[in-house]
């Protein structure tokens, strides 16, 4: 039989693991599919299969299941020509499992950003751990073992483990977290998979099951999937620090301004957390970063919404800011910072100021507040550019854009640069 042939052929059956009926065998496909992908990359799926795709997205279009209609939009992001920086990260499904008080079970920004992390530790122990049963589905460890192209050394193991574990533990909230990480260091692999039993998971719910799904990487070397849940969980951190901004901007029109100093507090805290997942990328292997962004060419972090929206609820950017290619790839957030209801803590703040008779050290703690966090920000701006500089050297981004040199322009933004022009108009600060 013609190869080709063979090939449709074996894609066509895909139709009989969806199920024509709408019911719950979705899953299953995204298990199929994922399977495939990790054993020849996103990028190299054969045609056939990326065809049969289509003909079930285009089938299913109708139907209620937003969890496979998202699995599909990033499957066939490439096919389609819309590849991009959320498609990558398969943002669309993983905010599909965040929680938005519907259930218990569903995981807040921050606490996903955990769980992502968690799952580094999982899939990086089984490269050295010997095999044991676990709480994991024969399907969900098939997923982890079918991508194990060039593990890396023992000693960047530990390292990259040590720095995963802290992250986690800093969410964990325990007396004995710090603990956990220092022991961390002198653990046998023999004990790692039960330090893994001990870290959070997704809840064991319908939505929860897709969790698994949520890493497509474009090629098949080990380190893309550490990297591509260290992007996930820095979008989740910004998730949250944009969510803490804009609680801060509603106690402010509050006229609550203790409460949104401490919003403004736990907004720059994250930060932390964020800088934390740069120590843990610092693990990967220049070499494999090289070898599969060549599949990577127009998914950039200069695509992020959420931390360009977290940079216009604290302010109005400059003209020359919103003009630029960062905006440019946002166009919905730019929409949002030009709209006449678009409000910001700075807006908020001056508004108060002038309207309200507060106590100097009312005043002064959230300005201080303000303080903290512009630094922490640009601490993390440094931070990623001396990343980028190490990862990159002279290439360009990804998003096509001048690679370091526009992170190192980036450093001259500041969030609250109006405070600083009323304060040189003689506005009392």
């Amino acid at each position: 039989m013609n190869p080709e042939c063979a090939e449709a052929d074996r894609w066509a059956a895909i139709g009989h693991v969806d199920g024509d009926d709408g019911g719950p065998d979705g899953i299953h496909l995204a298990r199929t599919v994922t399977q495939e992908v990790r054993r020849t990359g996103k990028h190299f799926l054969p045609q056939p299969l990326l065809l049969r795709l289509g003909e079930i997205h285009n089938r299913h279009a109708a139907h209620r299941r937003p969890h496979l209609q998202a699995f599909l939009d990033c499957m066939l992001d490439k096919h389609e020509g819309r590849y991009g920086n959320r498609t990558y990260l398969s943002l669309p499904l993983l905010e599909l499992l965040l929680g938005e008080g519907e259930t218990d079970a569903a995981p807040d920004p921050n606490r996903m950003a955990t769980l992502l992390i968690s799952d580094v530790i999982r899939f990086e122990i089984q490269t050295k751990a010997p095999a044991r049963e676990s709480r994991e589905s024969r399907e969900s460890q098939a997923l982890r073992e079918s991508v194990d192209r060039d593990p890396p050394d023992p000693v960047t193991l530990r390292k990259r483990l040590r720095h995963a574990l802290r992250f986690v533990a800093h969410d964990l909230g325990v007396p004995d977290a710090d603990d956990l990480t220092s022991r961390a260091a002198h653990v046998p692999w023999s004990r790692w998979v039960d330090v893994a039993e001990l870290l959070p998971r997704p809840a064991a719910t319908g939505a929860g099951h897709w969790f698994d799904v949520t890493v497509q990487p474009v090629y098949v070397l080990h380190d893309e999937y550490f990297f591509i849940r260290a992007l996930q969980a820095h979008e989740m951190i910004f998730t949250a620090i944009a969510a803490d901004v804009r609680a801060a901007i509603g106690a402010l029109r509050a006229g609550r301004l203790d409460a949104a100093a401490d919003h403004v507090d736990r907004a720059a805290g994250l930060f932390d957390r964020a800088s934390a997942l740069f120590r843990m990328v610092a693990t990967m292997r220049p070499g494999h970063f090289s070898a599969f962004r060549r599949f990577t060419q127009g998914a950039s972090a200069i695509q992020s919404e959420q931390y360009k929206r977290f940079e216009i609820l604290c302010g109005l950017p400059t003209a020359p800011r919103l003009e630029s290619e960062a905006f440019a790839n946002v166009p919905s957030v730019r929409a949002e910072a030009e709209g006449d209801a678009h409000d910001t803590v700075v807006r908020a703040y001056l508004d108060l100021r002038r309207s309200v008779r507060c106590g100097e050290a009312e005043w002064n703690r959230f300005r201080s507040a303000l303080g903290g966090l512009e630094e922490r920000h640009q601490r993390w701006k440094s931070t990623h550019r001396s990343l980028a500089a190490r990862m990159l050297g002279g290439a360009h981004g990804s998003g096509y854009t001048a690679g370091v040199p526009y992170l190192a322009e980036c450093l001259d933004n500041r969030l609250f640069w109006q405070l600083g022009e009323q304060r040189g108009a003689g506005e009392r600060a």
